[in-house]
């Protein structure tokens, strides 16, 4: 990796002629992160599947809690960029996270969504960007694609792995009717005004689930632009052959249960707490690998509750390879919130398959069906704790059924959720959308189809 040069543009950092067909692509994810660090890699797999495919990517980003960018040098006016995997990284010095409040999330995503504005309306080589790839959540990410749009003519694919403002709206319906507070209501008009402009006017919306998709044709997406490009994994990466690791604490007896994900609200993670309640002296312990606004009340309730329960901080993904290698189950938590059911693609989920994990989740529709479709995983009624407990039981006590479902959860990972393929049906949607065909995509067949293709 080169040596990041602060404030240097795009354009100077790059040096040598591009090749022939390139494209100039500016990617935009506020999250971004490299398998060094400890959340979603989604974005990283795809800039260097479009970089190794002969393509000038450059990948804007602020400091997200828990990543690590590739870069190490000091910021120079608020940024700083070098070259990670073949691509530029476009760093700016805008703190964001899970535990922070929403006030500050909200200014951090802004502010991110100002600086990407003015690299979008950059012309890197004096002839501009040939399309932007804007990457949701937040959607904040869609206004610098909208404007390069408006400003510079700029085709943009916007891409939802979060559906907002639906999310946080369902979220914020479910902490109403507990006597909470959610979003505020102007927030969330704004936010659906937004989210109607990216739909309707981007080139294509790359959506991670057939329910995200959906949300995109409600709001005026036409249907030959979707595209359904689902979450992977890193299969060499998490693989049940990993040297496996656990915490000193843990007994080499004891059932291991890993839930890898935030602590937020969202998340639901009391019932996690409420099933582990029901199972002092089995011989099972829970693990929850993480960082969010709820992480210090669960700790305290386990600590006061004597639960079987163990925290720790967030694990870079080689690290939390190895734990998943010497865990016996995986576990998928969420808030009862019906919306999740098919607008959501954890990385969890994708991550304890290819580790070769049975899977027990409390999270209906999609996850659920792929569990019990492919003999991987038990689920359970979310807001249910005694069937939780009973599912964790179950798959605790029967070594030989756990083992035949975590060879099924690999077959499955190997089959639906290798990152690699997936990138390169990422490549093949931002070449469709340039009209750029090389002929190693023509040769591969037709790519990925519309809305249910």
């Amino acid at each position: 990796m080169r040596e990041p040069e602060g404030a240097t543009t795009a354009t100077e950092r790059r040096t040598g002629p591009e090749p022939a067909g390139s494209l100039r692509i500016l990617y935009l994810h506020q999250h971004f992160s490299t398998p060094a660090g400890a959340t979603a890699t989604r974005a990283y797999h795809h800039a260097a599947a479009l970089a190794a495919a002969g393509h000038a990517v450059t990948l804007a980003c602020g400091r997200y809690a828990g990543a690590v960018s590739g870069l190490s040098g000091p910021f120079a006016r608020g940024r700083r960029s070098g070259s990670v995997a073949g691509f530029e990284v476009v760093e700016f010095d805008i703190p964001c996270g899970n535990a922070q409040r929403l006030p500050a999330r909200a200014q951090a995503f802004l502010r991110f969504a100002a600086r990407a504005t003015r690299l979008a309306l950059e012309r890197p080589g004096g002839r501009g960007w040939d399309l932007v790839l804007a990457s949701s959540t937040p959607s904040t990410v869609a206004i610098p694609a909208l404007l390069a749009r408006r400003l510079r003519g700029t085709p943009f694919i916007f891409e939802i792995r979060d559906p907002w403002p639906e999310l946080p709206d369902a979220l914020s319906r479910g902490a109403a009717a507990q006597g909470g507070r959610g979003v505020p209501g102007a927030v969330l008009s704004a936010l659906g005004l937004l989210a109607d402009a990216a739909c309707r006017r981007a080139a294509t919306v790359v959506a991670l689930t057939e329910g995200m998709a959906r949300t995109a044709l409600d709001r005026g997406a036409d249907p030959d632009r979707v595209r359904v490009v689902p979450q992977g994994a890193d299969l060499v990466l998490f693989h049940p052959a990993t040297p496996p690791w656990r915490p000193p604490e843990i007994g080499p007896a004891e059932v291991l249960a890993v839930y890898a994900g935030a602590h937020g609200p969202a998340n639901g993670l009391g019932q996690l707490l409420d099933a582990a309640a029901r199972l002092r002296g089995s011989g099972l312990r829970l693990v929850l690998v993480g960082e969010g606004a709820e992480k210090p009340a669960l700790m305290a309730r386990a600590a006061a509750e004597r639960l079987p329960v163990s925290f720790l901080d967030p694990l870079p993904k080689p690290h939390l390879a190895r734990l998943l290698a010497g865990a016996d189950i995986g576990l998928l938590c969420l808030a009862p919130v019906p919306e999740f059911a098919e607008w959501t693609a954890p990385n969890k989920l994708a991550e304890a398959l290819a580790s070769g994990l049975p899977v027990v989740a409390n999270v209906p529709g999609r996850a659920a069906r792929l569990l019990a479709e492919n003999g991987c995983g038990l689920s359970v009624p979310p807001g249910d704790a005694d069937s939780l407990a009973a599912a964790l039981l179950a798959m605790a006590t029967d070594p030989p059924r756990r083992a035949a479902m975590g060879r099924a959860a690999r077959i499955v990972a190997e089959r639906r959720l290798d990152s690699r393929r997936i990138a390169a049906r990422l490549v093949a949607v931002v070449e469709a959308v340039a009209g750029h065909v090389p002929r190693r995509v023509a040769a591969a067949g037709p790519g990925p189809g519309s809305l249910g293709g």
